[in-house]
Protein backbone atom coordinates (compact mmCIF):
# COMPACT_ATOMS: atom_id res chain seq x y z
CA UNK A 1 0.00 0.00 0.00
CA UNK A 2 1.36 3.42 -0.94
CA UNK A 3 1.95 5.99 1.78
CA UNK A 4 -0.04 9.22 1.91
CA UNK A 5 3.22 11.09 1.25
CA UNK A 6 3.83 9.07 -1.93
CA UNK A 7 0.25 9.59 -3.09
CA UNK A 8 0.52 13.33 -2.44
CA UNK A 9 3.79 13.53 -4.35
CA UNK A 10 2.29 11.66 -7.28
CA UNK A 11 -0.66 14.05 -7.41
CA UNK A 12 1.58 17.09 -7.31
CA UNK A 13 3.90 15.70 -9.98
CA UNK A 14 1.00 14.86 -12.27
CA UNK A 15 -0.52 18.32 -11.86
CA UNK A 16 2.81 20.01 -12.53
CA UNK A 17 3.48 17.96 -15.67
CA UNK A 18 0.00 17.99 -17.22
CA UNK A 19 -0.88 19.55 -20.57
CA UNK A 20 2.30 21.30 -21.66
CA UNK A 21 2.38 22.89 -25.13
CA UNK A 22 5.59 24.11 -26.76
CA UNK A 23 5.45 25.92 -30.13
CA UNK A 24 7.57 28.43 -32.05
CA UNK A 25 5.95 31.30 -33.93
CA UNK A 26 6.98 32.17 -37.48
CA UNK A 27 9.15 35.04 -36.21
CA UNK A 28 11.14 32.69 -33.94
CA UNK A 29 9.46 33.48 -30.62
CA UNK A 30 8.94 30.41 -28.47
CA UNK A 31 5.65 29.97 -26.61
CA UNK A 32 5.26 27.45 -23.78
CA UNK A 33 1.92 26.88 -22.11
CA UNK A 34 1.49 24.92 -18.88
CA UNK A 35 -2.20 24.29 -18.23
CA UNK A 36 -3.20 24.11 -14.58
CA UNK A 37 -6.92 24.48 -13.91
CA UNK A 38 -6.99 24.47 -10.12
CA UNK A 39 -7.76 28.21 -9.84
CA UNK A 40 -8.96 30.88 -12.32
CA UNK A 41 -5.60 32.68 -12.46
CA UNK A 42 -2.56 32.70 -14.71
CA UNK A 43 1.09 33.75 -14.76
CA UNK A 44 2.57 35.24 -17.92
CA UNK A 45 6.35 35.61 -18.26
CA UNK A 46 8.51 36.88 -21.12
CA UNK A 47 12.11 35.64 -20.96
CA UNK A 48 14.91 37.24 -22.97
CA UNK A 49 18.06 35.20 -23.46
CA UNK A 50 20.21 38.14 -22.51
CA UNK A 51 21.76 38.63 -19.09
CA UNK A 52 24.89 40.04 -17.58
CA UNK A 53 27.01 37.30 -19.20
CA UNK A 54 26.27 38.93 -22.57
CA UNK A 55 27.60 42.35 -21.55
CA UNK A 56 30.86 43.93 -22.66
CA UNK A 57 33.56 45.30 -20.38
CA UNK A 58 32.81 48.91 -19.61
CA UNK A 59 29.05 48.43 -19.77
CA UNK A 60 28.50 45.97 -16.93
CA UNK A 61 25.06 46.36 -15.40
CA UNK A 62 23.38 47.46 -18.63
CA UNK A 63 21.12 44.37 -18.72
CA UNK A 64 19.75 45.26 -15.29
CA UNK A 65 19.47 48.96 -16.13
CA UNK A 66 17.47 48.10 -19.25
CA UNK A 67 15.15 46.04 -17.06
CA UNK A 68 14.41 49.25 -15.15
CA UNK A 69 13.96 51.25 -18.35
CA UNK A 70 11.36 48.76 -19.65
CA UNK A 71 8.91 50.37 -17.21
CA UNK A 72 9.58 53.90 -18.52
CA UNK A 73 7.13 53.95 -21.37
CA UNK A 74 6.58 53.46 -25.09
CA UNK A 75 5.10 55.63 -27.82
CA UNK A 76 1.60 54.65 -26.71
CA UNK A 77 2.08 53.85 -23.00
CA UNK A 78 3.44 56.77 -20.92
CA UNK A 79 6.10 56.23 -18.22
CA UNK A 80 4.68 54.37 -15.22
CA UNK A 81 1.46 53.52 -17.05
CA UNK A 82 2.40 49.86 -17.62
CA UNK A 83 2.31 49.10 -13.90
CA UNK A 84 -0.83 51.21 -13.37
CA UNK A 85 -2.76 49.29 -16.02
CA UNK A 86 -1.74 45.93 -14.59
CA UNK A 87 -2.69 47.04 -11.07
CA UNK A 88 -6.02 48.43 -12.28
CA UNK A 89 -6.77 45.00 -13.75
CA UNK A 90 -6.14 43.39 -10.35
CA UNK A 91 -2.74 42.00 -11.22
CA UNK A 92 0.82 42.38 -10.05
CA UNK A 93 4.01 42.51 -12.08
CA UNK A 94 7.75 42.87 -11.81
CA UNK A 95 10.98 41.75 -13.45
CA UNK A 96 14.35 40.22 -12.65
CA UNK A 97 17.79 40.08 -14.24
CA UNK A 98 20.30 37.25 -13.88
CA UNK A 99 23.58 36.26 -15.44
CA UNK A 100 21.71 34.22 -18.06
CA UNK A 101 18.48 36.09 -18.78
CA UNK A 102 16.11 38.96 -18.10
CA UNK A 103 12.44 38.18 -17.46
CA UNK A 104 9.21 40.12 -16.98
CA UNK A 105 6.05 38.72 -15.42
CA UNK A 106 2.42 39.40 -14.60
CA UNK A 107 0.11 37.45 -12.27
CA UNK A 108 -3.56 38.09 -13.00
CA UNK A 109 -6.99 36.62 -13.50
CA UNK A 110 -7.02 34.34 -16.52
CA UNK A 111 -9.26 36.66 -18.55
CA UNK A 112 -6.60 39.44 -18.36
CA UNK A 113 -3.98 37.57 -20.37
CA UNK A 114 -4.64 39.62 -23.51
CA UNK A 115 -3.82 42.83 -21.61
CA UNK A 116 -0.52 41.41 -20.35
CA UNK A 117 0.48 40.27 -23.84
CA UNK A 118 -0.51 43.55 -25.48
CA UNK A 119 1.61 45.58 -23.05
CA UNK A 120 4.60 43.21 -23.24
CA UNK A 121 4.57 43.10 -27.05
CA UNK A 122 4.39 46.89 -27.14
CA UNK A 123 7.48 47.37 -25.01
CA UNK A 124 9.33 44.59 -26.82
CA UNK A 125 9.19 46.68 -30.00
CA UNK A 126 8.43 50.29 -29.08
CA UNK A 127 10.33 51.19 -25.92
CA UNK A 128 11.35 54.83 -25.63
CA UNK A 129 14.66 55.35 -23.79
CA UNK A 130 15.14 59.07 -23.28
CA UNK A 131 18.41 60.44 -21.94
CA UNK A 132 16.48 62.40 -19.32
CA UNK A 133 14.71 59.34 -17.87
CA UNK A 134 17.88 57.26 -18.13
CA UNK A 135 19.85 59.85 -16.13
CA UNK A 136 17.29 59.60 -13.32
CA UNK A 137 17.04 55.81 -13.37
CA UNK A 138 20.79 55.19 -13.34
CA UNK A 139 20.85 57.03 -10.01
CA UNK A 140 18.25 54.55 -8.71
CA UNK A 141 20.40 51.62 -9.87
CA UNK A 142 23.54 53.04 -8.26
CA UNK A 143 21.65 53.46 -4.99
CA UNK A 144 20.41 49.89 -5.33
CA UNK A 145 24.00 48.74 -5.67
CA UNK A 146 25.01 50.72 -2.56
CA UNK A 147 22.16 49.30 -0.50
CA UNK A 148 22.37 45.67 -1.61
CA UNK A 149 26.09 45.22 -2.22
CA UNK A 150 28.39 47.98 -1.03
CA UNK A 151 26.68 48.28 2.38
CA UNK A 152 26.35 44.49 2.85
CA UNK A 153 29.68 42.89 3.78
CA UNK A 154 28.59 39.36 2.88
CA UNK A 155 27.47 40.60 -0.54
CA UNK A 156 30.83 42.30 -1.03
CA UNK A 157 32.58 39.04 -0.18
CA UNK A 158 30.43 37.08 -2.63
CA UNK A 159 31.10 39.62 -5.39
CA UNK A 160 34.86 39.41 -4.84
CA UNK A 161 34.75 35.61 -4.66
CA UNK A 162 33.00 35.43 -8.05
CA UNK A 163 35.58 37.78 -9.56
CA UNK A 164 38.32 35.49 -8.24
CA UNK A 165 36.82 32.06 -8.91
CA UNK A 166 36.17 32.89 -12.57
CA UNK A 167 39.26 33.94 -14.47
CA UNK A 168 37.79 34.51 -17.94
CA UNK A 169 34.09 33.69 -17.99
CA UNK A 170 31.76 36.72 -17.75
CA UNK A 171 30.11 35.21 -14.66
CA UNK A 172 32.96 36.95 -12.86
CA UNK A 173 31.15 40.29 -13.29
CA UNK A 174 28.31 41.32 -10.93
CA UNK A 175 24.80 41.36 -12.35
CA UNK A 176 24.16 44.86 -11.07
CA UNK A 177 27.45 46.02 -12.61
CA UNK A 178 30.61 47.59 -11.27
CA UNK A 179 30.01 51.05 -9.83
CA UNK A 180 32.53 52.68 -12.17
CA UNK A 181 30.68 51.28 -15.19
CA UNK A 182 27.32 52.43 -13.83
CA UNK A 183 28.69 55.93 -13.36
CA UNK A 184 29.66 56.06 -17.03
CA UNK A 185 26.71 54.28 -18.65
CA UNK A 186 24.67 56.37 -21.09
CA UNK A 187 21.23 56.23 -22.56
CA UNK A 188 22.85 55.11 -25.81
CA UNK A 189 24.34 52.07 -24.06
CA UNK A 190 20.82 51.07 -23.01
CA UNK A 191 19.42 51.74 -26.48
CA UNK A 192 22.17 49.60 -28.02
CA UNK A 193 21.44 46.74 -25.62
CA UNK A 194 17.72 46.94 -26.34
CA UNK A 195 18.29 46.93 -30.10
CA UNK A 196 20.73 44.04 -29.83
CA UNK A 197 18.73 41.56 -27.74
CA UNK A 198 15.08 42.56 -27.37
CA UNK A 199 13.53 40.70 -30.27
CA UNK A 200 10.89 37.97 -30.57
CA UNK A 201 13.44 35.45 -31.84
CA UNK A 202 15.45 35.97 -28.63
CA UNK A 203 12.45 35.59 -26.32
CA UNK A 204 10.29 32.89 -24.79
CA UNK A 205 6.75 33.45 -23.57
CA UNK A 206 5.75 31.14 -20.72
CA UNK A 207 2.12 31.06 -19.55
CA UNK A 208 0.95 28.84 -16.70
CA UNK A 209 -2.50 28.58 -15.19
CA UNK A 210 -6.17 28.15 -15.95
CA UNK A 211 -5.82 28.70 -19.68
CA UNK A 212 -6.37 26.76 -22.89
CA UNK A 213 -3.20 26.32 -24.93
CA UNK A 214 -4.94 27.06 -28.24
CA UNK A 215 -6.25 30.37 -26.88
CA UNK A 216 -2.82 31.35 -25.57
CA UNK A 217 -1.14 30.53 -28.89
CA UNK A 218 -3.76 32.55 -30.76
CA UNK A 219 -3.16 35.58 -28.52
CA UNK A 220 0.60 35.18 -28.88
CA UNK A 221 0.27 35.19 -32.66
CA UNK A 222 -1.97 38.25 -32.49
CA UNK A 223 0.32 40.37 -30.31
CA UNK A 224 3.84 38.96 -30.67
CA UNK A 225 3.61 37.15 -34.01
CA UNK A 226 3.37 40.43 -35.96
CA UNK A 227 6.72 41.67 -34.62
CA UNK A 228 9.65 41.15 -37.02
CA UNK A 229 12.60 38.96 -36.10
CA UNK A 230 16.02 40.59 -35.75
CA UNK A 231 19.47 39.48 -36.82
CA UNK A 232 20.98 38.51 -33.47
CA UNK A 233 24.70 38.92 -32.75
CA UNK A 234 26.82 35.80 -32.90
CA UNK A 235 27.29 34.29 -29.45
CA UNK A 236 30.87 33.12 -29.15
CA UNK A 237 31.72 30.27 -26.83
CA UNK A 238 33.05 31.57 -23.53
CA UNK A 239 34.63 28.74 -21.58
CA UNK A 240 36.38 28.93 -18.21
CA UNK A 241 39.93 27.48 -18.25
CA UNK A 242 40.84 24.80 -15.76
CA UNK A 243 41.93 26.18 -12.41
CA UNK A 244 45.59 25.50 -11.63
CA UNK A 245 45.44 25.41 -7.85
CA UNK A 246 43.44 26.70 -4.91
CA UNK A 247 42.70 30.42 -4.71
CA UNK A 248 42.26 32.37 -1.51
CA UNK A 249 41.25 35.96 -0.77
CA UNK A 250 40.64 37.99 2.36
CA UNK A 251 38.21 40.91 2.18
CA UNK A 252 38.29 43.59 4.86
CA UNK A 253 34.97 45.36 5.36
CA UNK A 254 32.96 46.83 8.25
CA UNK A 255 31.00 43.95 9.76
CA UNK A 256 29.95 42.44 13.06
CA UNK A 257 31.10 38.87 12.35
CA UNK A 258 33.58 37.08 10.14
CA UNK A 259 32.19 35.00 7.30
CA UNK A 260 33.48 32.18 5.10
CA UNK A 261 32.67 31.29 1.50
CA UNK A 262 34.05 28.23 -0.29
CA UNK A 263 33.34 27.59 -3.98
CA UNK A 264 34.35 24.69 -6.21
CA UNK A 265 34.02 24.69 -10.01
CA UNK A 266 31.35 22.14 -10.90
CA UNK A 267 29.46 21.10 -14.04
CA UNK A 268 25.99 22.27 -14.99
CA UNK A 269 23.33 20.26 -16.77
CA UNK A 270 23.88 20.08 -20.53
CA UNK A 271 22.62 16.66 -21.65
CA UNK A 272 19.85 15.99 -19.16
CA UNK A 273 19.46 12.34 -20.17
CA UNK A 274 23.15 11.39 -20.01
CA UNK A 275 24.62 13.71 -17.36
CA UNK A 276 24.74 12.23 -13.88
CA UNK A 277 27.06 14.49 -11.86
CA UNK A 278 24.64 17.48 -11.64
CA UNK A 279 21.95 15.29 -10.08
CA UNK A 280 24.44 13.71 -7.66
CA UNK A 281 25.71 17.17 -6.67
CA UNK A 282 22.15 18.28 -5.90
CA UNK A 283 21.78 15.31 -3.56
CA UNK A 284 25.20 16.07 -2.04
CA UNK A 285 24.06 19.62 -1.28
CA UNK A 286 21.07 18.08 0.51
CA UNK A 287 23.33 15.76 2.50
CA UNK A 288 25.34 18.73 3.72
CA UNK A 289 22.59 21.31 4.16
CA UNK A 290 18.89 22.02 4.28
CA UNK A 291 17.65 20.98 7.75
CA UNK A 292 18.76 20.21 11.30
CA UNK A 293 19.74 16.64 10.44
CA UNK A 294 21.99 17.65 7.54
CA UNK A 295 25.67 17.18 8.23
CA UNK A 296 26.89 20.79 8.37
CA UNK A 297 24.06 21.91 10.63
CA UNK A 298 24.13 18.82 12.81
CA UNK A 299 27.89 18.57 13.29
CA UNK A 300 29.17 22.15 13.06
CA UNK A 301 26.27 24.08 14.58
CA UNK A 302 24.48 21.73 16.97
CA UNK A 303 27.17 19.27 18.11
CA UNK A 304 30.53 21.05 17.92
CA UNK A 305 29.06 24.58 18.12
CA UNK A 306 31.87 25.89 15.96
CA UNK A 307 29.47 27.72 13.62
CA UNK A 308 26.42 29.93 13.99
CA UNK A 309 25.20 28.69 10.62
CA UNK A 310 26.49 26.66 7.70
CA UNK A 311 24.88 25.75 4.40
CA UNK A 312 25.67 24.33 0.98
CA UNK A 313 24.21 25.31 -2.39
CA UNK A 314 24.42 24.22 -6.00
CA UNK A 315 22.43 25.21 -9.08
CA UNK A 316 22.51 22.69 -11.90
CA UNK A 317 20.79 24.87 -14.50
CA UNK A 318 22.79 27.66 -16.16
CA UNK A 319 24.02 28.75 -19.56
CA UNK A 320 27.58 28.83 -18.27
CA UNK A 321 29.77 26.91 -15.79
CA UNK A 322 28.67 26.22 -12.23
CA UNK A 323 29.90 26.43 -8.67
CA UNK A 324 29.22 24.22 -5.66
CA UNK A 325 29.29 26.55 -2.66
CA UNK A 326 29.45 26.35 1.13
CA UNK A 327 29.05 29.38 3.36
CA UNK A 328 29.34 29.59 7.13
CA UNK A 329 29.66 32.02 10.02
CA UNK A 330 31.93 31.01 12.92
CA UNK A 331 30.53 30.96 16.43
CA UNK A 332 31.81 33.63 18.86
CA UNK A 333 35.36 32.82 19.91
CA UNK A 334 35.92 30.44 16.97
CA UNK A 335 38.23 31.29 14.11
CA UNK A 336 37.51 31.14 10.39
CA UNK A 337 40.48 28.81 10.01
CA UNK A 338 39.05 26.35 12.53
CA UNK A 339 35.65 26.51 10.84
CA UNK A 340 37.15 25.90 7.41
CA UNK A 341 39.01 22.86 8.74
CA UNK A 342 35.82 21.51 10.29
CA UNK A 343 34.03 21.86 6.95
CA UNK A 344 36.91 20.11 5.21
CA UNK A 345 36.69 17.27 7.72
CA UNK A 346 33.03 16.73 6.90
CA UNK A 347 33.70 16.78 3.17
CA UNK A 348 36.57 14.33 3.56
CA UNK A 349 34.29 12.05 5.54
CA UNK A 350 31.84 11.93 2.63
CA UNK A 351 34.67 11.41 0.17
CA UNK A 352 36.21 8.64 2.29
CA UNK A 353 33.18 6.84 3.74
CA UNK A 354 30.34 7.87 1.43
CA UNK A 355 26.78 8.07 2.75
CA UNK A 356 24.43 5.40 4.02
CA UNK A 357 21.38 4.17 2.13
CA UNK A 358 19.17 5.50 4.93
CA UNK A 359 20.71 8.97 4.66
CA UNK A 360 20.39 8.85 0.88
CA UNK A 361 16.70 7.95 1.11
CA UNK A 362 16.02 10.73 3.62
CA UNK A 363 17.80 13.38 1.56
CA UNK A 364 16.14 12.26 -1.66
CA UNK A 365 12.74 12.58 -0.03
CA UNK A 366 13.57 16.09 1.17
CA UNK A 367 15.09 17.29 -2.13
CA UNK A 368 12.33 15.81 -4.25
CA UNK A 369 9.58 17.12 -1.96
CA UNK A 370 11.04 20.63 -2.09
CA UNK A 371 11.25 20.42 -5.87
CA UNK A 372 7.71 19.16 -6.31
CA UNK A 373 6.09 21.53 -3.83
CA UNK A 374 7.82 24.43 -5.55
CA UNK A 375 6.31 23.32 -8.83
CA UNK A 376 2.91 23.32 -7.18
CA UNK A 377 3.06 27.12 -7.41
CA UNK A 378 1.93 28.56 -10.74
CA UNK A 379 4.65 31.17 -10.60
CA UNK A 380 7.41 28.62 -10.08
CA UNK A 381 6.02 26.27 -12.69
CA UNK A 382 6.52 29.08 -15.19
CA UNK A 383 9.78 30.15 -13.56
CA UNK A 384 11.39 26.73 -13.84
CA UNK A 385 10.24 26.29 -17.43
CA UNK A 386 11.72 29.68 -18.32
CA UNK A 387 15.02 28.92 -16.59
CA UNK A 388 15.37 25.54 -18.28
CA UNK A 389 14.59 26.61 -21.83
CA UNK A 390 16.65 29.81 -21.58
CA UNK A 391 19.59 27.67 -20.47
CA UNK A 392 19.13 25.51 -23.58
CA UNK A 393 17.35 22.60 -21.91
CA UNK A 394 14.04 21.15 -23.15
CA UNK A 395 10.91 21.09 -20.97
CA UNK A 396 11.37 17.32 -20.83
CA UNK A 397 14.45 17.90 -18.67
CA UNK A 398 12.30 19.58 -16.03
CA UNK A 399 9.62 16.90 -16.28
CA UNK A 400 12.28 14.20 -15.82
CA UNK A 401 14.17 15.91 -12.99
CA UNK A 402 12.43 14.02 -10.17
CA UNK A 403 13.08 10.62 -11.75
CA UNK A 404 16.73 11.55 -12.29
CA UNK A 405 17.12 12.59 -8.67
CA UNK A 406 15.38 9.45 -7.50
CA UNK A 407 17.85 7.33 -9.51
CA UNK A 408 20.99 8.80 -7.87
CA UNK A 409 22.99 6.20 -5.93
CA UNK A 410 25.11 6.57 -2.80
CA UNK A 411 28.17 5.64 -4.87
CA UNK A 412 27.44 8.47 -7.32
CA UNK A 413 27.21 11.00 -4.48
CA UNK A 414 30.54 9.84 -3.08
CA UNK A 415 32.14 9.91 -6.54
CA UNK A 416 30.84 13.44 -7.18
CA UNK A 417 32.32 14.64 -3.88
CA UNK A 418 35.65 13.02 -4.75
CA UNK A 419 35.78 14.38 -8.30
CA UNK A 420 34.50 17.92 -7.89
CA UNK A 421 35.25 19.02 -4.31
CA UNK A 422 39.02 19.10 -4.74
CA UNK A 423 41.38 21.91 -3.83
CA UNK A 424 42.44 22.50 -7.43
CA UNK A 425 38.86 23.60 -8.10
CA UNK A 426 38.46 25.60 -4.89
CA UNK A 427 38.29 29.33 -4.15
CA UNK A 428 38.10 30.41 -0.49
CA UNK A 429 36.96 33.88 0.53
CA UNK A 430 37.17 35.13 4.11
CA UNK A 431 35.51 38.24 5.47
CA UNK A 432 37.79 39.97 7.96
CA UNK A 433 35.41 42.22 9.94
CA UNK A 434 36.48 45.80 10.49
CA UNK A 435 35.03 48.25 13.03
CA UNK A 436 31.53 49.44 12.23
CA UNK A 437 31.60 53.17 11.62
CA UNK A 438 28.44 55.23 11.79
CA UNK A 439 27.53 56.13 8.24
CA UNK A 440 25.59 59.22 7.31
CA UNK A 441 22.12 58.13 6.31
CA UNK A 442 21.29 58.59 2.65
CA UNK A 443 17.92 59.74 1.47
CA UNK A 444 15.84 56.98 -0.03
CA UNK A 445 15.77 57.05 -3.80
CA UNK A 446 12.27 56.39 -5.15
CA UNK A 447 12.00 53.54 -7.60
CA UNK A 448 14.27 50.92 -6.01
CA UNK A 449 11.87 48.06 -6.47
CA UNK A 450 13.23 45.38 -8.80
CA UNK A 451 15.13 42.36 -7.53
CA UNK A 452 17.81 40.31 -9.24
Amino acid sequence: MRSLWAIGMALLISSAQAALTDVTLDNGMRVIVQEDHRAPVMVSQVWYRAGSMDEFNGTTGVAHVLEHMMFKGTKDVPPGEFSKRIAAAGGRENAFTSRDHTAYFQQMQKDRLALAMKLEADRMANLVISDELFAKEIQVVMEERRLRTDDQPQSVLYERLMATAYQEHPYRRPIIGWMNDLQHLTGQDARDWYARWYAPNNATLVVAGDVQADDVIALARQYFGVLPAHNLPERKLQAEPAQLGAKRIVVKAPAQLPYLLMAWHAPTLKDWQKDSAPYALQILAGVLSGNDSARLQNVLVKTRQIAVNASAGYDAVARGPGLFMIDATPAPGKSVAALEQAIRNELERVQREGISEAELARVKAQVIAADVYQRDSLFYQAMQLGEYVTAGLPPEALAGRVDKLRAVTAAEVQAAAQQWLRDDRLTVAELDPQPLNAQASRANVPGVRHVN
